[in-house]
């Protein structure tokens, strides 16, 4: 085994993990988890710890949640509250109204199925991109962690590595090229493998860890 597959694989050993399967989401083609992804995305975005939104995401689940039409029903409060239980508190107030407003888009536009917003990109990433950040709160970040977490569940998008993956990989002294990530990450699926480079990049122990510093 040369030194890079070994880094590699001391990574994906100790973090080889989506950040859905962190939150508790069974990520499926179909509309609940899909839709918790993109909740989990908005909350990962922001300038907040990862096991913040984690915990956030479990949150807004058990307050009944945890998908679009509730969401949207759900008053503000209702929203802000299980907000906190998470301990997403800093920006609890402003995420609860794009929250709102995100699932009524969904609703009207989509259906409540984010598998339309797919169908309507007909595999142009570029396109899924876009229409992703139409949801309020939702920039360019939250788009690239939807569709790395995504792509175990839409094929089409592998491998997707986005700058802040390849950031982890250059961090390691890893291959800042997707496609030979891919090959040297053997079995393991693009949507850890992605999560474990941008695990590196977002926490320097991590890096350390895999490098065996």
């Amino acid at each position: 085994m040369g030194r890079q597959e070994h880094v590699l694989r001391r990574l994906l050993d100790a973090h080889g993990r989506t950040y859905a399967d962190e939150a508790g989401i069974r990520l499926r083609d179909t509309p609940q988890p899909l839709y918790r992804l993109l909740v989990l995305s908005h909350l990962l975005s922001a300038r907040i710890r990862a096991s913040v939104a984690s915990a956030t995401a479990r949150a807004l689940h058990e307050a009944g949640l945890r998908d679009p039409r509730r969401m949207a029903a759900a008053s503000w409060q209702q929203r802000v509250d299980a907000l906190g239980r998470g301990g997403y508190r800093r920006y609890d107030e402003r995420t609860a109204t794009q929250l709102g407003d995100a699932a009524r888009l969904l609703n009207d536009r989509w259906d409540g199925d984010l598998r339309e917003l797919r169908r309507e990109a007909d595999g142009d990433i570029a396109e899924l991109s876009r229409l992703l950040q139409e949801f309020p709160g939702m920039g360019p970040a939250g788009a690239d962690i939807f569709l790395r977490e995504a792509q175990g569940v839409w094929p089409e998008l592998a491998p997707f590595l986005d700058a802040k993956a390849l950031q982890g990989a250059g961090r390691l002294g890893l291959p800042e090229d997707p496609e030979r990530l891919v090959a040297l990450a053997g079995n393991t699926g693009p949507d850890v493998l992605a999560a474990a480079l941008v695990r590196a990049a977002v926490g320097k122990e991590v890096a350390a860890d895999a490098l065996g510093d």
